[in-house]
């Protein structure tokens, strides 16, 4: 620059230099010139394991054997803001669009959520969990939602990158709890896609009348929840998937018109449901008939439908401002998801008692119940378009995910490639549609719909923490007394909390005893953090207000619906984490220390960029 400094290689041109950052920097270092574009369709062993340890069967031996000293070293490891919004950018080749501004933020999570949770879940939940009190449920649901995205709106402006979540673990918590995160993110987001595949062909099916499963292939040599099969559903992800493809400019356009639309159908809804409603539905037999158990099973279930909202903060790369825009659109959306879902449930389970609700097309059965069987048309339809908004706001947001992940190779670097014209991943969004067609082939929505719950849970209870470290811990400044303080009251949050559900869950739920300790517990933690921890980082832009009090009761009540669900979501989950653990060891771990120790030349580049003698945002001729 003229300035002196140096040019951040991640917002290239089509003419600029085109490799990833450690090998640009040794052969700068070398004194050699960089390569220069390289096709975007290509498939080679180099695209998919570039690192040493994968050059040869004897390196790769050599690194099995090295493989415990390496997890000890990515188990510590921690990223950098300049490393996840600047030097990693360079692996995707191609930058990412800056396009969208807050009002496209706010439509991207109005799409990407109305229509994905009440149309798909409210029946099953009202029938079999909630009963007449499902409102509440979605208002549990959404005070823990818009806690976390008060959480995901401060470290979207502080770290704006396409990888969300995932990226906020790994500057806090380090390599580890980061790639638990991207399992879980990578899981959520195939489970997601299929779950509402799925869900699009029953409304399908109920558009021309016929029963749910209708349009579904039965094959009784599978086993139950996953021997119906749904081709309709694979072809409806891809073809969200090759829009999504096409540009973010484009597919936002196409959400805001279509989610005009979607408003629309909604105020129908509520406004028909409420001129049919009958107030005895609420209370015949009775507003409770599964407990409060059932409404929080019900809560942690729905809390699916809530997801969107992550989506957006993976767009903050795309954002115009992503200091304004992140929170406006995060937090705005929300509060209007909120109202809707407790409006739109609340009319369900008036017009219909809650033993007669179809758990797979409940609004448009309902309104055919009432005598509006026309009726059951516009919500058939305005269910597809909620749904088609869902897949298509989650094609963006999750392919982004899966891009900041492949650009730490974790993953193969492969799926971080970024089309020069499109500026869209299109190799990434390639692989999340396969493997959600894969799965919306076979699998039931209430499969789905529990594994899908307790990963998001779990990572939103995890960036809730990752905040609270970040406002409270800036590694080579905060005084060891100071971090033994935080680490106690933080554990004292995180404890309490999980025994507060565990206790909920237990035989002593009738108990009070057991309420005041963990809540007594919880409130100390929160306490202590508030007067006794001293915070050592200031937001830039936009700040969570109530800290530490917000994000502590973040970490509570995702917890706290993590306990709701039912054993066999835990034994789905813990499998997924072990499979994703033998990954790691095997793969990741090598692939990342491999590109965190080939180049020092990379680290001087990361360490100038945080130093401000690099210029993040800038361009680096050719």
């Amino acid at each position: 620059q003229p300035d002196g400094t140096v040019a951040a290689p991640h917002a290239f041109p089509s003419s600029s230099v085109q490799v990833p950052i450690p090998i640009a920097c040794a052969a700068m270092a070398a004194g050699e010139p960089p390569q220069q574009g390289r096709r975007y369709w290509r498939w080679s062993k180099a695209d998919f394991f570039p690192e040493p340890s994968f050059q040869s069967w004897r390196a790769y031996g050599g690194a099995l054997a090295a493989t415990a000293p390496r997890l000890r070293d990515r188990v510590a490891a921690r990223s950098s803001e300049a490393v996840e919004a600047g030097t990693l950018l360079a692996e995707s080749e191609n930058p990412l669009r800056r396009c969208l501004s807050w009002v496209d933020l706010a439509f991207l999570g109005f799409g990407s959520v109305v229509g994905s949770g009440v149309f798909v879940l409210t029946g099953q939940e009202a029938r079999f969990d909630a009963g007449p009190a499902i409102p509440l449920a979605y208002a549990a649901a959404g005070f823990s939602a818009l806690l976390s995205s008060f959480c995901y709106a401060e470290l979207a402006t502080e770290i704006p990158s396409a990888g969300g979540s995932f990226s906020y673990l790994r500057v806090e918590l380090g390599d580890m709890a980061a790639f638990l995160a991207a399992g879980n993110i990578l899981l959520e987001a195939v489970v997601g896609a299929a779950g509402l595949g799925r869900s699009w062909t029953s409304y399908l099916a109920a558009l021309f009348g016929l029963d749910t499963d209708a349009l579904r292939i039965h094959v009784p040599a599978l086993a139950e929840g996953f021997n119906l099969l749904d081709p309709i559903a694979v072809v409806v992800l891809i073809c969200t998937s090759a829009l999504a493809m096409s540009g973010a400019r484009l597919t936002s356009t196409i959400n805001s018109l279509a989610s005009v639309i979607g408003i629309v159908i909604i105020a129908f809804v509520i406004g028909a449901g409420f001129s049919h409603f009958h107030s005895s539905n609420l209370v015949e037999p009775t507003f409770f008939p599964f407990g409060a158990a059932g409404v929080f099973r019900a809560a942690a279930v729905v809390y699916w439908s809530y997801t969107g909202f992550d989506m957006v903060a993976t767009m903050a790369e795309e954002t115009k401002n992503p200091g304004r825009d992140v929170p406006l659109g995060l937090l705005s959306s929300m509060s209007a998801i909120t109202v809707v879902y407790c409006a739109m449930s609340l009319a369900l389970v008036g017009m219909q008692r809650y033993s007669e609700i179809d758990p797979n097309a409940a609004y448009s059965v309902a309104f055919a119940a009432t005598g509006l069987k026309w009726a059951r048309y516009v919500v058939a339809l305005g269910a597809l378009k909620g749904m088609t908004s869902g897949l298509l706001v989650g094609a963006l947001g999750q392919a982004r995910y899966t891009t900041q992940i492949a650009r730490t190779h974790m993953i193969p670097p492969y799926f971080a490639l970024v089309h020069p014209r499109t500026g869209t991943p299109v190799y990434a969004t390639m692989a999340v549609t396969l493997g959600a067609a894969c799965v919306a082939l076979f699998s039931s929505l209430d499969v789905l719909a529990s594994v899908s719950s307790i990963s998001t849970l779990f990572i939103f209870a995890l960036v809730a923490v990752a905040l609270l470290v970040r406002r409270y811990y800036v590694a080579g400044r905060t005084p060891a007394k100071q971090l033994r303080t935080f680490l106690a009251f933080l554990a004292l949050v995180v404890l309490s909390s999980i025994g507060l559900s565990a206790y909920y869950n237990s035989r002593y739920a009738r108990r009070w005893p057991g309420y005041a300790v963990f809540g007594v517990g919880w409130a100390a933690g929160a306490a202590g953090l508030a007067l006794a921890a001293k915070q050592q980082r200031q937001p830039k832009v936009y700040g969570v207000p109530l800290m530490p009090w917000l994000p502590a009761m973040s970490v509570a009540t995702n917890l706290f619906l993590m306990g709701s669900l039912g054993s066999m979501a835990y034994l789905r989950f813990g499998i997924c984490t072990v499979a994703m653990l033998v990954y790691y060891v095997f793969f990741g771990v090598h692939a990342t220390y491999d590109v965190a120790h080939s180049a020092t030349a990379a680290d001087v580049v990361a360490e100038n960029v945080e130093q401000g003698k690099i210029v993040p945002g800038s361009t680096l001729p050719a």
